[in-house]
């Protein structure tokens, strides 16, 4: 029996057996040194993530990117260092039934405490979106230097260049000299007009004398392209200017065009002073000065192609001006002459083409290709266009066409069976 009033703590269980219940564990209290060295942690966190967001803050003011990485990198690690924090108390300290004062003031301290880190968060998020825009800003500077470090690095080309030509016209003890030009687009426009005057301009002679010599001019033309239907008689000049233009330009896209060197490489500032150079030069008078320049070797490889020794033997009753060139000379005649003109104008063009950075790119039309207005011009321009009748072929590829930078200079064609508007 127990005594008057006193509670009966003991209690049984289904046997009989006295149970003695264990008083509650009240885990925020079970270690207060750990806790007390948790609460040290979460204090001297917040301390260094203060210090971290007036660092990202100084990193602004003036703008400093690497400064503000290394901030924001220092911002996320305190943050992250808080959050396992957190995590680590919720894990080993879940909420107890009983709230004692002292938990009550910890708890609303890390109430508190959370709620700065929610602002703190915030203020990371509105800062590293500021600086992914500022790092486009930088990029795009970026761009636009260098950019401008490229128009700089032509510029001093142009103006070098433009030194060197002046300096040449002063040595020679010309009076005139070389008048400086600037490499355009339309630098080249104007040359491809040149260089297709000229196909032109000596086809003209060669075809006088062909006739003179008795030449079957049909004949002729059917063996330069046959089975071209011409609009009229006339039209078969085209014929030997397109056979004049396929041999000027084999190997214009070859650096050397097609001319045996010795390892000679020559730089795009080489190529556009030789431009320079022959522009205002009569060919001969520069052949007499140099054989066997670069230019000479040219002028003598196209001749012996262009003109067959059939036709100079019919033309002249010889080949003595052939042998002669086949010598190494350059004859000071007036056909060689004619045909010296006309080099000149393809040279200056293949030098021009490669004088550009990016290289102007030459393009040929085939025979039997449809007609594009973009990539091609008819040299005949009174044509009949009959919707109903199929597209317009080429016939014949008087000038090739050429892309020089993102553009298109057209080939020029003659359209084979078509009708001319009289």
């Amino acid at each position: 029996m127990l005594p008057t009033g006193a509670k009966d703590t003991q209690l049984r269980d289904s046997n009989n057996q006295k149970v003695h219940p264990q008083p509650m564990e009240d885990t925020t209290n079970q270690n207060p040194e750990a806790l007390e060295a948790l609460i040290t942690k979460l204090f001297t966190n917040i301390s260094s993530l203060k210090s971290a967001y007036i660092q990202l803050q100084t990193a602004h003011t003036p703008y400093d990117p690497e400064k503000i990485q290394a901030a924001d990198k220092l911002v996320i690690s305190e943050l992250k260092n808080l959050s396992e924090l957190k995590h680590f108390y919720r894990e080993n300290n879940p909420k107890p039934v009983c709230v004692s004062p002292q938990d009550s003031r910890l708890a609303a301290e890390i109430q508190e405490q959370q709620s700065l880190l929610k602002t703190y968060e915030v203020m990371v998020k509105k800062f590293q979106s500021e600086i992914q825009n500022k790092d486009s800003e930088i990029h795009q500077l970026q761009q636009l230097i260098e950019e401008a470090n490229q128009k700089r690095v032509k510029l001093e080309k142009n103006i070098k260049l433009r030194g060197l030509s002046m300096k040449e016209s002063e040595g020679s003890g010309e009076e005139n000299g070389f008048f400086p030009v600037d490499l355009t687009p339309e630098l080249f426009t104007s040359a491809v007009e040149s260089a297709f005057k000229a196909i032109h301009d000596f086809s003209k002679p060669l075809i006088n004398m062909m006739k003179a010599a008795g030449w079957d001019l049909d004949a002729a033309t059917d063996s330069i392209e046959p089975n071209v239907v011409y609009a009229k008689r006339a039209h078969k000049k085209y014929a030997f200017e397109s056979h004049i233009c396929q041999r000027m330009f084999s190997g214009f896209q070859q650096e050397n065009f097609s001319i045996k060197l010795d390892n000679l490489t020559v730089t795009k500032e080489s190529f556009f002073h030789q431009y320079l150079a022959l522009r205002e030069m009569d060919p001969l008078d520069m052949l007499g000065q140099n054989p066997d320049s670069i230019f000479g070797k040219f002028c003598r490889s196209k001749y012996l192609v262009v003109v067959h020794p059939k036709m100079e033997a019919s033309f002249f009753g010889n080949l003595d001006q052939r042998n002669y060139v086949m010598g190494g000379g350059h004859p000071r005649t007036p056909f060689y002459q004619a045909f010296l003109k006309l080099a000149k104008s393809i040279w200056l063009l293949h030098r021009l083409a490669y004088s550009f950075d990016p290289i102007v790119k030459v393009f040929q039309v085939k025979r039997g290709s449809e007609f594009s207005e973009v990539y091609m011009e008819s040299v005949v321009k009174n044509l009949i266009m009959d919707e109903n009748d199929q597209k317009p072929k080429v016939g014949l590829m008087v000038m090739p066409g050429f892309w020089i930078g993102g553009s298109v200079i057209q080939s020029r064609v003659y359209l084979s069976g078509m009708k001319v508007n009289e």
